[in-house]
């Protein structure tokens, strides 16, 4: 499995008893959906590699305690310990409306209530405090700020995302 058709699920956090048994920090609103899993892509080195789940339930709020089929001990729980969870992009359950996964609008076109056409979206940039559309219109890049206040309509038929841009934005770009 390549991890471009995976989603990053959590992380191991902790080792949660002699048995081999560990935490998983999930990476979720909604942890509950990951509550009954039989198996997950566990990132080892440059690897995704498949480990079977004997038993998961939740542990506290967004923690996963884990029971994996092969690590029996401490010694294998930290061998994974730090290690990132993936799971298959077709397992994300679909989203609706204006809400959507960041993988899924690249390719889709920004279109401004004042400017019209304003890029394509290249990538999604979440690295900062505030995420942010990389769009590339004439071979110049924009950068603009997903927040609810900017995207006024997710069209998924027809690949374009609505915003209403701060006054100035769009010009300091394409001017």
């Amino acid at each position: 499995m390549r991890k471009e058709d995976c989603f990053y699920l959590g992380k191991v956090v902790s080792k949660y008893s002699y048995k081999g048994e560990v935490l998983v920090k999930l990476d979720t609103d909604e942890p509950e959906i990951y509550e009954n899993m039989e198996s997950v892509f566990v990132q080892l080195g440059q690897n995704l590699v498949p480990f079977f789940i004997h038993r998961c339930r939740l542990h506290k709020s967004a923690l996963l305690r884990i029971d994996f089929e092969d690590v029996k001990d401490e010694a294998a729980a930290d061998r994974i310990l730090g290690a990132e969870l993936y799971l298959p992009l077709a397992m994300l359950p679909p989203l609706s409306g204006d809400k959507f996964y960041y993988h899924e609008v690249i390719g889709f076109t920004l279109l401004d209530e004042v400017h019209g056409d304003i890029g394509i979206i290249q990538s999604v940039n979440d690295s900062a405090s505030q995420e942010l559309f990389e769009a590339k219109k004439d071979e110049k890049e924009l950068l603009i700020p997903i927040s609810d206040d900017i995207i006024q309509k997710v069209d998924r038929k027809n690949k374009t995302i609505h915003v209403r841009t701060p006054e100035g934005l769009v010009d300091l770009y394409l001017s």
